[in-house]
């Protein structure tokens, strides 16, 4: 739920000889930034029409200009796996700790944050297996929040951590769950466990990630075209359902408990939350989750209405600035993948802003075999 309207529809492997005495994430995140420098392009290089093409062993889609392949058994393939136009070879899976650590705990922190009773009515229970986080929201009418999330960041996805996880769904009764793995971190059986545990794929996502300073220095650009008529704030406490209200709304997710579990971030000093005004009228909404040095883009959605003014950039913006004045280094984000003939205003607006994509993650779904 990070980026925008479209997708709702749709290790550290080593540590520097000269950095040992530093600590892991702090090594780590100083790898990010340079790697992100490395490979800083203008949005032109990022931006293209979106494509597909048919393969003998599989369909390519891409994401910009950048080309991602699924073979027979759905893996992706990352496409920072290459040399850039530096000549210099690197990989999403050195990301990996990072921004896949963002994404589950924002999802964890949001989910299990809402209050007792707004749990026990959506049927809410959470666990960890291995490194991953695992949500399942029982009674969830939008069949979205239900997500196993984070693997692969300290140990390898195999076949008894993917069962562990599909047996606490059944469990939990869970009617439906998604699994996001990135592309790097999926198995070779892969397709055997699908096979066996009831898995399907389907849409993907991108991962994105930029530097603090990189996003704020764009935002803050004399020349950057300004939102039309809206103004960008810090959300407060007594706006907290209004805001919730329009973000589920914006999202097309419907009932009062979505709302509240929204609601109750709004409080919760590791939350960033940002609104958007129209004539007065609350119409954006937008969070970023700081439980570190990377912030964590979350909720960023705009009424219909009021879209198409500059609403959602304006709201990236704020929030990275926000995260910036909060001493964090890196901005990570999602959102749905470019399909053939297909465009989604919100990568778009990232990429504007120098964020840059890491890596697209198939979604796979699981759901209870009868």
């Amino acid at each position: 739920m990070v980026g925008g309207q479209h997708f709702y529809h749709q290790r550290l492997r080593s540590v520097p000889a000269d950095a040992r005495s530093r600590s892991v994430q702090e090594t780590l995140l100083d790898y990010c930034a340079q790697l992100i420098r490395a490979r800083r392009l203008s949005a032109a290089d990022h931006v293209g029409s979106a494509a597909s093409a048919s393969a003998r062993d599989g369909s390519f889609s891409t994401c910009g200009t950048k080309t991602l392949a699924y073979d027979a058994a759905g893996i992706g393939r990352t496409p920072w796996a290459q040399s850039d136009k530096r000549g210099l070879f690197v990989t999403a899976s050195r990301l990996l700790s990072v921004v896949e650590a963002s994404e589950a705990e924002a999802l964890f922190r949001f989910e299990t944050g809402a209050p007792e009773t707004v749990r026990s009515a959506l049927g809410m229970s959470a666990t960890r297996v291995g490194d991953a986080v695992v949500l399942s929201v029982r009674n969830d009418p939008t069949r979205f929040w239900s997500k196993a999330l984070g693997f692969g960041r300290t140990s390898p996805v195999t076949s008894e951590l993917i069962a562990e996880v599909c047996a606490f769904y059944r469990a939990e009764g869970t009617p439906l769950a998604v699994l996001q793995l990135a592309p790097s971190v999926i198995p070779e059986d892969w397709a055997e466990i699908c096979a066996r545990e009831g898995i399907v794929g389907g849409s993907s996502w991108v991962k994105l990630v930029g530097e603090v300073d990189e996003v704020v220095a764009r935002a803050d650009a004399p020349d950057r075209k300004r939102a039309d008529g809206l103004q960008v704030a810090a959300v407060a406490p007594g706006d907290a359902k209004r805001w919730a209200s329009v973000m589920m709304e914006a999202f097309g997710m419907p009932g009062e408990h979505l709302r509240d579990m929204a609601a109750a971030s709004v409080t919760d000093p590791d939350w960033s939350p940002h609104g958007a005004w129209l004539d007065g009228e609350l119409v954006g909404t937008g969070t970023v989750y700081h439980g570190g040095e990377a912030a964590q883009m979350f909720g960023g959605a705009v009424l219909p209405h009021a879209r198409n003014r500059g609403g959602q950039t304006e709201l990236l913006a704020a929030r990275a600035r926000a995260a910036a004045e909060l001493g964090c280094r890196l901005v990570v984000a999602e959102t749905g993948a470019e399909t053939d003939g297909s465009h989604n205003s919100s990568l778009h607006n990232m990429l504007r802003l120098g964020l840059q994509v890491a890596y697209e993650r198939r979604n796979w779904v699981w759901r209870p075999t009868s």
